[in-house]
C-alpha cells in the first residue's frame, strides 16, 4: 500500500474545464510562477517568499485526462533535508463518473516519513480542495499573491 499524499474532489464541470483549471497554475497555486504551465516538456518555477522554491517539468500532458509534473529541484527553508521533493511526481488525473468530473491528485514520493509532510499535507489539501476546486467551480481560486 502506498503512503503517497492523495486527495480528490468531484464537480459538475466538464473534464475540459477541470483540465484547463489545473494548468492555470497561477490561478490556484501562486501568482508568482515563472515559465509555461500548460504544455508538455515545459518547465516552471514556483516560489513562496523565502519559504519554498521548486522547479517543475511537465512530463505528461494528456488533454482532459492527466497532467504530471516532475520536481527537478526544490528548496524549503524549514527542513534539514532539501531532497524531500526532488524527483517526486505531482499527478493530476481527471475522470468522469456518474455525471461528475473527478480530479484525483497524487504527490508520488511525498510520504509521512518526510520532515515536510505535515506542512505539505495541509498546503496541498488547501490548494487542491479549496483553491483549485474554487477555480473550477467559481472561476476564481485562492493562489498566493504575486507580492507578499
Amino acid at each position: 500500500m502506498t503512503k503517497d499524499f492523495k486527495t480528490s474532489f468531484s464537480v459538475e464541470q466538464s473534464a475540459n474545464e477541470v483540465f484547463n483549471a489545473v494548468n492555470d497554475v497561477r490561478g490556484w497555486w501562486s501568482e508568482k510562477i515563472d515559465g509555461v504551465t500548460d504544455a508538455l516538456d515545459q518547465e516552471f518555477t514556483y516560489q513562496r517568499k523565502d519559504l519554498h522554491k521548486c522547479t517543475m517539468k511537465i512530463v505528461e500532458f494528456v488533454p482532459d485526462k492527466k497532467v504530471v509534473w516532475l520536481v527537478l529541484d526544490n528548496y524549503f527553508s524549514f527542513t534539514q533535508d532539501q531532497s524531500e521533493w526532488k524527483d517526486t511526481r505531482i499527478e493530476f488525473e481527471i475522470s468522469e463518473t456518474g455525471g461528475k468530473t473527478v480530479l484525483s491528485f497524487t504527490h508520488r514520493g511525498l510520504v509521512p516519513e518526510h520532515e515536510c509532510y505535515n506542512i505539505c499535507f495541509d498546503a496541498w489539501t488547501f490548494y487542491i480542495n479549496e483553491s483549485l476546486k474554487s477555480l473550477v467551480t467559481k472561476g476564481v481560486g485562492q493562489p498566493n499573491p504575486l507580492v507578499e
